[in-house]
């Protein structure tokens, strides 16, 4: 029997977008989104990070990532300074860190909660596939062998690799 694969793609996108709807309902507790939520830990995980950095990890563009951050200012959530260059600098404030620090205790009691129908076997074996797929965008951006018809930036942890698309 031959895996359905469109079926498949799509069930991995209604269990990404039943994850983002979830934890940004709960997210709102502590007075963020989701998409906030992961640029305090972006920034938290980066120090001294570019913009553009950021917003590649964060799988963003680099001027929604800067209207994002704009905002974050506003809400006293970081705080931009000048770096070297004409980079920006962004530090969490200490309003950022409780935010960050609320969303992981909300985080790990959402993701319990939504990976439970699966036992730990389950869970693993789902961690090692995924790492599998993403291990190969890495062969497919650094195989010069490999027509490109498009790509596109995207990060593994928070190492950005090129992602090509083959014809």
């Amino acid at each position: 029997m031959t895996t359905d694969l469109e079926a498949l793609g799509q069930a991995i996108k209604r269990a990404q977008y039943r994850n983002h709807r979830t934890m940004d309902a709960a997210l709102s507790d502590v007075g963020v989104s989701l998409v906030q939520w992961d640029a305090l830990r972006a920034i938290d995980r980066m120090p001294g990070a570019s913009g553009h950095d950021l917003a590649v990890a964060t799988f963003q563009s680099d001027q929604a990532f800067g209207t994002l951050a704009t905002r974050l200012v506003e809400r006293d959530l970081i705080v931009r300074s000048a770096g070297r260059g004409r980079r920006l600098v962004h530090t969490l404030t200490d309003t950022g860190r409780a935010a960050l620090d609320g969303g992981h205790e909300i985080a790990a009691e959402v993701l319990q909660d939504l990976f439970a129908p699966l036992h730990e076997a389950q869970r693993g074996a789902l961690m090692e596939a995924l790492a599998v797929l993403t291990a190969q965008e890495t062969v497919i951006a650094t195989s010069p062998a490999t027509p490109a018809r498009e790509s596109s930036t995207t990060t593994n942890g928070s190492m950005p690799i090129r992602v090509a698309r083959t014809v």
